[in-house]
């Protein structure tokens, strides 16, 4: 989307002349049609041009306690402006999803948002674990904003292992109620947004006790403050975590329990039930329990295509800008996209971008699937439908960081200014290596449920969309699949990785009981094989799932822009083939030649996409404020933009500075 600036920089000119499709089209195959493509830009109008919502002054100026209240500030106004949508009879939940995602939300509220989990997370838990009296109760308040909700889970001293969380919620038979308490330090909840200042409610999970028995991890909606003074209630000790690496406006906090009573109604009972004896009515399955975690895992995915796409805009417009080093000593310096290092930092992260959305749209079709399955009483894909879920937000996490960085290397020093916004988007991605399942732990959650999926194949039964090449794999006669370097090829190989690493670790985990260890002890010495396992399961589903996704758009795309979308996507599968070459080396006959020519067809691809680089970020449809950087911006006018950022430093302020007064200059003229 352009700038207001008007000139826009010769170089950036020249790429987008050069363009062989049209950036319309790709935007609105990109975006999901004219209808969404048209809400989406008057959403952004709608957003970005109001003044309230405009940035003053930037936040990396502010202090700690100044950037949070801002945030509280622009989250309410934007928030308002979604009821004045509302009103004027936009009321979609697209509105939320993009005030709550990693576009237009960041680039209203670039250091997160205090509100987001009362949306993503609150709100789903009463919907998910709530009965209808109880949804009826507490759903309405909380939609309206009449109550601002948070989600405990995390404590400080346990995390991702939730049987471990030490906060206790004991039933009291005779007032018909829970107690709620933190018998340690380590079982404060730590790290939940918006906990520290801003909610007033929480869904907190607890260990439930009743009848002198545990019966695990249930959920429980707790007053944290009251509703007209918002002081803490009695028992309440609550707090902010303190500064982070970002996301500084989301206001984490920790929240500890001394002995507090809430009403035996406020136990979420849509799956587990107590009854008013204090009798535990188990549900259909534990996994239940965990719902809420999996719809913001499938969130997560879809943000860090999101975020991955901010950042290699930034990078590759840059990269059209900036001109550095020579190719032919009697040539003029060449613009840094030119040299083929650049090309290769970059273009796999245009198609990661589009890959991980494309993904994330599938994983969220499955999501809507198997939620109305479960509402049947139908819970046959629950586990498939984890473990891909963790999987996939483990790896398009640790690549989205891994991609960001590399973006802000491929802009060199300027790409180190806060300004660039590569910190911000950096912070903001990182943390979601960590939040809602630490990514190693859900690799194993996926690697448990390979392993089932093993004896199911060994057995002979039949398995599941995401995990049928096992049953190819142990129908081939020879241990090692015959290369092929089609896509399908490239495809079948990478589930030949996942499938071979699989047995192996099956093999390494049986021949450790049978030297004397534990199933569990055998299984955590396997565990390195078993991480790596679940990667490579995900990585293939991610190159097939990508392949059907992007053929199915290219059903109706233009000849151009056909051609644009499968060279992306031929990038993505030789280069996830390349990094697993010491695997297919071990699982497929693949030879020195071979690599050879897979190096040349990923090298040819980057070279087909040189002439569309700028092209295919313009028409990821991101505008200006969004970006929130100068060096990113569309009209590439790069140096002007930082100067004019670097002349809103406060010590730009005054010619001089009040420390050569006080210091420098009795220094300076003191006698050492």
């Amino acid at each position: 989307m352009p700038s207001n600036s008007g000139t826009i920089n010769k170089d950036l000119r020249a790429e987008r002349d050069k363009c062989t499709f049209n950036n319309e089209e790709f935007t609105l195959w990109w975006v999901g049609g004219e209808t969404k493509l048209k809400e989406k830009r008057f959403r952004e109008d709608f957003f970005l041009n109001d003044p309230e919502l405009q940035e003053k002054v930037p936040l990396h100026f502010l202090s700690h306690k100044e950037l949070y209240e801002e945030s509280v500030r622009k989250a309410t106004v934007a928030f308002r402006k979604v009821r004045k949508l509302q009103e004027m009879g936009q009321d979609g939940v697209d509105n939320y999803s993009a005030l709550l995602g990693g576009l237009l939300g960041t680039g209203i509220l670039k250091q997160g948002n205090p509100l987001t989990v009362h949306y993503v997370m609150f709100l789903p838990a009463i919907l998910g674990h709530g009965t209808p009296e109880q949804q009826a109760e507490w759903f309405g308040r909380a939609w309206n904003c009449e109550i601002i909700g948070t989600y405990a889970q995390t404590e400080l001293g346990h995390g991702t292992f939730l049987r471990g969380l030490e906060t206790t919620a004991t039933y009291d038979e005779q007032t018909k109620e829970f107690v709620l308490h933190c018998p340690t330090l380590t079982a404060y909840k730590w790290w939940p947004g918006g906990l520290a200042h801003t909610a007033n409610y929480c869904v907190v999970m607890a260990q439930l006790f009743s009848k002198g028995k545990s019966h695990g991890i249930q959920p429980f909606i707790v007053q944290l403050r009251d509703e007209e003074t918002h002081m803490p209630l009695k028992g309440i000790t609550i707090g902010e975590i303190g500064n982070k690496l970002g996301m500084n406006g989301v206001n984490n906090g920790f929240l500890g329990f001394d002995q507090v009573r809430i009403p035996r109604k406020n136990m979420l009972m849509k799956n587990a039930k107590l009854l008013e004896d204090g009798t535990f009515v188990k549900p259909p399955s534990q996994a239940l329990t965990y719902g809420t975690m999996m719809f913001v895992r499938v969130v997560i995915c879809r943000d860090m295509a999101a975020y991955l796409s901010k950042a290699v805009t930034i990078a590759v417009r840059y990269s059209a800008v900036r001109r550095q080093s020579h190719i032919n000593p009697d040539q003029p310096e060449v613009q840094v996209i030119d040299h083929l290092t650049q090309q290769y930092k970059l273009f796999p992260a245009i198609a990661k971008s589009i890959i991980f959305k494309l993904t994330s749209d599938n994983l969220w079709e499955m999501y809507n699937q198997v939620t109305s399955e479960l509402d049947k009483g139908d819970l046959e894909r629950l586990p498939e439908l984890h473990a891909i879920a963790c999987c996939l937000k483990a790896i398009t996490t640790a690549d989205a960081a891994t991609g960001v960085e590399v973006c802000r290397l491929a802009c060199g020093g300027h790409g180190y200014m806060t300004c660039s916004n590569f910190y911000g988007t950096y912070g903001m991605v990182t943390a979601a290596c960590t939040y809602e399942g630490e990514n190693t732990v859900l690799l194993l959650q996926t690697a448990r449920y390979l392993m089932k999926a093993w004896q199911q194949a060994l057995r002979g039964q039949e398995l599941v969309p995401t995990v049928q090449y096992l049953a190819r794999f142990l129908s081939s006669k020879s241990r090692r699949m015959e290369w092929d370097d089609s896509i399908g090829g490239i495809i079948r190989a990478l589930q030949t990785v996942a499938a071979g690493k699989l047995r192996l670790a099956a093999e390494h985990i049986e021949q450790r009981q049978k030297r004397g260890a534990t199933l569990e002890e055998a299984t955590n010495q396997t565990s390195i094989e078993l991480a790596r396992t679940a990667d490579a399961h995900c990585r293939a589903f991610l190159v097939q799932s990508g392949y059907e996704m992007i053929e199915k758009g290219c059903e109706t795309a233009s000849p151009e822009v056909a051609k644009v979308l499968r060279t992306i996507y031929h990038l993505y599968a030789y280069d996830e083939a390349l990094k697993a070459l010491g695997d297919l080396l071990r699982f497929t006959t693949i030879s020195e030649s071979d690599i050879n020519r897979l190096q040349a067809k990923l090298e040819g691809t980057l070279s087909e996409l040189r002439p569309n680089a700028v092209g295919i970020v313009d028409s990821f449809d991101i505008p200006d404020d969004v970006l929130g950087s100068p060096l990113g911006a569309y009209d590439g006018n790069v140096y002007e933009r930082l100067y004019e950022e670097a002349k809103k430093s406060p010590l730009n302020q005054e010619p001089v500075n009040q420390s050569f007064h006080l210091y420098l200059k009795p220094f300076m003229k003191s006698s050492l």
